[in-house]
């Protein structure tokens, strides 16, 4: 799985027109899921995404994370994380996951940073038409990718 962390002051997400779904400070992640990937990957990277310390602590320094502070997170599920710009100019997603592990994968991981102590969890809704807006704060964006742990 591959997780892009964005730590925001604010952000938004509209799903097929309709009303914004709206968060104040906080982590925007966007998660891609491969072909290749299991559920059991799920419960860490949601732990890791919710304890990243990327937040300012007194000092200046990222040592504070969202679940600490109390904030909130908005996820947004996106398969073109797995796009691929080896040959020509036109991306190939065949190795993002289709479904059912697409959508169990994203479910799981909701229901798995609900369990994190955040403020609020709001989401998109996968496949769906969406629009998000977001104030990237930093800007502060991390990347994470679940194959690299297979080399711990």
């Amino acid at each position: 799985m591959r997780a892009v962390i964005q730590r925001v002051s604010g952000a938004s997400v509209v799903v097929n027109g309709g009303a914004p779904r709206t968060i104040g400070p906080g982590l925007v992640i966007l998660l891609g899921v491969k072909d290749t990937d299991t559920l059991e990957l799920v419960p860490r990277l949601a732990e890791k995404c919710a304890g990243l310390r990327i937040f300012s602590d007194e000092e200046g320094k990222l040592n504070r994370s969202a679940k600490e502070l109390g904030l909130s997170a908005l996820v947004v599920s996106n398969f073109t994380l797995y796009g691929s710009t080896k040959k020509g100019m036109r991306p190939s997603f065949i190795a993002a996951a289709k479904k059912p592990l697409s959508v169990d994968a994203y479910e799981l991981f909701l229901r798995e940073m609900e369990r994190q102590g955040l403020k609020e969890v709001l989401h998109g809704e996968f496949g769906a038409d969406m629009q998000l807006t977001l104030t990237n704060d930093g800007p502060v964006t991390i990347l994470m990718d679940t194959d690299e742990w297979k080399h711990e």
